[in-house]
């Protein structure tokens, strides 16, 4: 959603609270539920949260940039992928993603994981806090790994 084009307003850097005010006013003021014909509720459910957004210096840029970055997704190839496929792909790339990333911190957090894992499954066996702390460990590694390893390639 666009919130400048939900108030009537163009998407520059350059809006003061007074126009962002202004345009709300007029657009509250024309689809207003409580008007006799009933208004337009779905037009002042967009713009009364579109005015939540830009009424403020840094909401209206942090809508800009929103409305700036736009994430590429390429098309899917028609019947090219089976089920599985990307996982695979992901897997194939790792092993150079953790070279170009940073190895000796991966591989210290590893040894970490096993360590505390290895602790608690020997200091408090037979109870169900044990596997619960190997699995933290594990979650744990997998989620802190990400910032060890290097992007993906074009990114």
């Amino acid at each position: 959603m666009n919130p400048f084009a939900a108030l009537g307003l163009p998407a520059a850097p350059g809006l003061t609270d007074e126009e962002v005010r202004a345009a709300w006013r007029a657009l509250a003021a024309r689809t207003h539920p409580d008007h006799d014909d009933g208004g337009n509720p779905a037009a002042y459910t967009a713009a009364s949260a579109a005015y939540a957004q830009l009424r403020t210096p840094w909401g209206r840029s942090e809508a800009l940039a929103d409305l700036a970055t736009t994430a590429y997704v390429p098309p899917p190839t028609p019947g090219a992928s089976a089920p599985g496929t990307a996982v695979l792909s992901w897997l194939a790339i790792l092993p150079a993603r953790v070279r170009r990333g940073r190895p000796l911190r991966l591989a210290a957090r590893a040894i970490a994981a096993v360590a505390v894992a290895l602790l608690a499954l020997t200091v408090i066996p037979g109870t169900p806090s044990a596997p619960a702390i190997a699995t933290g460990c594990a979650l744990w590694l997998a989620f802190t790994a990400l910032a060890d390893i290097a992007p993906p390639p074009g990114r």
